[in-house]
């Protein structure tokens, strides 16, 4: 099994065995791993650590339990291995703000949650912590024709809106195929909209409004590889950015550029992509 097959079999594992005990060793025991790196390993696939996702996961099988009415807190708390009531009701209020209790009365609805989606990407060993593997790289100065828009990525609309830019820019193309680019720009402080570049490696002119012609400059990145529906990797890329500068001792680059998002082929946005993310070139990174 590669590292996505074992934690993907590692939900289900859990989701099966919420009412019984379940330890990093025991989980981890199942696949025959070693519990330190299988901790490793499931930390840096889910952004979380193990205990913490059952925990949330053992909360969202309580929805049901609680919604169906046939069981007390305090029973609920017991076949859930929260040991008390009142341990059961603080883990709770943490993760929806609200008491188990407004859901026995009716005066809250929170439906459950399926088993999260494990988002495919390679991973690498430095020095015994686990990372989303990189490759420090240059982004090479390219000229990029496409059309400029903004989206919300606090927004659940944002792909559907990229995606309908793909395909006024693809309409305006005759017989194009090859590369294509996502480009997120100037984004402010604490705020999640940016400016969006949707374009292909060429020097095209289209008299419509928003389409653009730009040269991109060349750019030092860590790129990453990762597979799945457009962009749909949310709080996942920027944990192993984050987790990618703190163990590769690297910083961000003052540039408008935030991110680059590659596809091999333009009508194929659901296929692997590369994320280009701007880092400073420090004296001992190699010339690549």
């Amino acid at each position: 099994m590669d590292h996505n097959e074992v934690i993907e079999r590692a939900l289900i594992h859990i989701e099966d065995h919420l009412q019984q005990s379940l330890t990093v060793e025991s989980v981890a025991n199942t696949f025959n791993m070693s519990k330190y790196y299988f901790h490793r390993l499931f930390s840096a696939m889910m952004s979380c650590s193990l205990n913490q996702y059952i925990l949330s996961r053992r909360l969202n099988a309580s929805l049901t339990f609680i919604q169906n009415k046939n069981s007390s807190l305090t029973d609920i708390a017991y076949q859930l291995n929260f040991g008390t009531q009142a341990s059961f009701t603080r883990a709770f209020k943490r993760q929806y703000g609200v008491a188990p209790s407004s859901l026995k009365t009716g005066l809250t609805t929170i439906s459950p949650v399926t088993i999260p989606t494990v988002v495919k990407r390679p991973i690498k060993n430095i020095n015994g912590d686990i990372v989303t593997d990189f490759t420090l790289t240059e982004f090479k100065e390219t000229r990029i024709s496409g059309i400029a828009f903004e989206v919300d990525l606090a927004n659940d609309d944002y792909k559907e809106k990229i995606r309908a830019h793909s395909e006024m820019l693809l309409s305006h193309i005759d017989e194009i195929n090859g590369p294509c680019y996502v480009i997120y720009s100037n984004c402010q402080p604490d705020s999640t909209r940016f400016k969006v570049l949707f374009g292909i490696p060429s020097s095209i002119e289209i008299d419509k409004p928003y389409f653009f012609t730009v040269d991109v400059p060349q750019i030092f990145c860590a790129r990453f590889n990762y597979c799945g529906e457009i962009l749909d990797i949310g709080d996942v890329l920027e944990n192993d950015y984050a987790r990618f500068l703190k163990i590769a001792k690297q910083e961000t680059a003052e540039t408008d550029i935030e991110l680059i998002q590659a596809f091999d082929d333009v009508h194929h946005l659901d296929s692997t992509y590369h994320i280009y993310a701007p880092i400073k070139k420090l004296p001992t990174d190699s010339d690549l």
